[in-house]
């Protein structure tokens, strides 16, 4: 078997599972380790695979800190069908807390209560996009403000939360692991966002497909402690399969629902 043809059937095992071991490879090639990580390393420096603890990953996991703006591009119907979603969820006796993200950003534009509705917040951009609805009281954390997130954080903000009770938490997150959890680039964010969960009778999640196999420098909690996950219908099988295994409820959100339903 020629080094390009064992390149191919590893770019192809990692596309079936996402991540696999330097072992499990060498058996199914029938070569040495040794070849496996010369190969691994070649296919690395090409920017295939991300090499990590006798493994090989089918991408880099580890994501960087973006601007507001820039993430607002990013997955746009995704991140709109999963807001509508997100939002069905609210019923007539809750009160919620909205972390930040762009992703909750498009839901709060989904928002549309039938009830009054109490809301507390730790983004501004959240705050201004549910500042145009009467129907809903809105609580701004104060703390110190981090313009890349358009949101609040540090000690001020978790004292204020600590005087709250909320029945849901809604989370972004910039990356899911299934071994490290839930995380964020930021590690201000990270703590609030911690902070938060503990406020909360129930977390719900919601995050874009991408977001899966993603670590930022930051963790938040264990996927154990999560109640639902939202997500786009571009999760793969096997993704979706290790989250119910969790025990975490699972909603996939269509993307020709939400646009239905404009």
């Amino acid at each position: 078997m020629t080094r390009e043809e064992r390149h191919t059937i590893i770019l192809d095992q990692l596309m079936k599972k996402d991540s696999i071991l330097v072992t499990d490879l060498a058996s199914i090639l029938n070569v040495t380790s040794v070849t496996i990580r010369k190969d691994l390393t070649e296919l690395e420096m090409q920017g295939k695979l991300y090499r990590s603890h006798g493994r090989a990953i089918l991408i880099d996991p580890f994501t960087s800190n973006r601007s507001v703006n820039e993430k607002e591009r990013l997955c746009q119907e995704e991140k709109m069908s999963i807001g509508y979603e997100a939002a069905q969820l609210i019923t007539v006796d809750d009160s919620i807390l909205i972390a930040s993200g762009t992703t909750l950003h498009n839901f709060a534009r989904c928002i549309r209560p039938k009830h009054r509705l109490t809301v507390m917040t730790a983004s501004t951009a959240v705050a201004q996009i549910l500042s145009q609805n009467e129907e809903m009281d809105i609580i701004q954390l104060g703390g110190t403000l981090r313009h890349s997130s358009q949101s609040v954080v540090g000690d001020y903000s978790k004292m204020m939360l600590s005087e709250f009770s909320v029945s849901k938490l809604f989370l972004g997150v910039d990356g899911i692991d299934f071994e490290f959890g839930i995380t964020t680039t930021d590690m201000r964010e990270a703590r609030l966002n911690k902070a938060m969960m503990e406020s909360a009778q129930k977390t719900i999640v919601l995050a874009d497909s991408s977001k899966f196999g993603k670590r930022g420098f930051a963790k938040i909690a264990n996927l154990e402690d999560i109640d639902i996950i939202i997500t786009d219908e571009h999760i793969k099988e096997a993704d979706a399969l290790r989250v119910e295994e969790l025990g975490i409820k699972l909603i996939i959100a269509n993307i020709n629902t939400q646009l239905n339903n404009k």
